[in-house]
C-alpha cells in the first residue's frame, strides 16, 4: 500500500481479519501445547501406563517445542502485518 493511501473500510477489516487469524492460530498451537503437556504428565504419573512412560517423556520434551513456535509464528505475522500495512 502506498504511504499516502489511506486504508478505506474494507483493507481496514482485512487487516483485521487477518489479525484475528493469526491469534485463531496461536490460540491452535497453544491447545496443542496444553494437550501434550497434560497427556504426557497422565502417562508420567499413573501406574496403568508404566510402559508408556518414555512417550511420556517425549510429550513432555515436545509440549515447549510447540509453544515455541506458535509465540515465534504469532510474532513474526504480527511484525509482518504492521510492517507491510504500516499500522
Amino acid at each position: 500500500m502506498d504511504k499516502e493511501t489511506p486504508l478505506i473500510t474494507r483493507d481496514w477489516l482485512a487487516i483485521e481479519r487477518t489479525k484475528l487469524a493469526n491469534e485463531r492460530t496461536f490460540l491452535a498451537y497453544f491447545r496443542t501445547f496444553i494437550v501434550f503437556l497434560g497427556t504426557g504428565i497422565t502417562l508420567l504419573k499413573l501406574e496403568f501406563f508404566s510402559e508408556m512412560k518414555s512417550f511420556g517423556i517425549v510429550l513432555l520434551a515436545i509440549s515447549p517445542v510447540i509453544l515455541l513456535i506458535g509465540l515465534i509464528r504469532l510474532f513474526s505475522v504480527k511484525r509482518t502485518i504492521k510492517k507491510h500495512y504500516k499500522i
